[in-house]
């Protein structure tokens, strides 16, 4: 069910800018109840691979995942906004997907402005505060935490259940 996900995440890696800067984005892939398959350590740059037959980690150069290498049904992040992080967990009978962000706006601007993009790709969400709540289109539990990060920018967490 998540292998999709799995590997539309291993497509954003792949085309995704390294960046040796001091931020970088961190993901894991996690299946098999909950086991970490796969992660990258967005502070080291440090990858681990842990699937049946193979162990391993490497050091890579910092990956930064903005606002184009990330869409949901063709609805990217709020401009200038860049990934924290990227959890996705998987098997064969539940999932989801959890995308901590940054954004240069404040929480209202920043939920509005998805709701009005989600609402045209079949996302049926409103907003409770300054978080959306809702479905995908898809018919899955979606949520879109929002938090002031200052006087004008936002943190958010993206949260899609399987």
């Amino acid at each position: 069910m998540f292998r999709p996900l799995i590997l539309a995440t291993v497509g954003v890696l792949a085309l995704s800018g390294c960046d040796r800067s001091n931020e970088g984005a961190s993901v894991s892939i996690n299946a098999d109840g909950g086991n970490v398959l796969g992660a990258i350590d967005g502070e080291t740059g440090e990858m681990k691979i842990d699937v049946p037959g193979f162990q391993g980690s490497v050091k890579l150069p910092k990956i930064k995942i903005d606002t184009g290498d990330f869409d949901l049904n063709g609805v990217r992040l709020y401009p200038g906004s860049s990934i924290k992080t990227l959890n996705i967990v998987g098997n064969d009978n539940t999932g989801g997907l959890r995308v901590a962000f940054a954004s240069p706006a404040t929480p209202a601007i920043v939920r509005d402005w998805f709701a009005q993009r989600l609402g045209k790709v079949g996302y049926q969400v409103h907003p409770e505060g300054a978080n959306l709540i809702g479905t995908t289109d898809e018919n899955k539990p979606f949520r879109l935490e929002l938090a002031p990060d200052g006087t004008d920018k936002a943190t958010g967490t993206i949260v899609i259940s399987g």
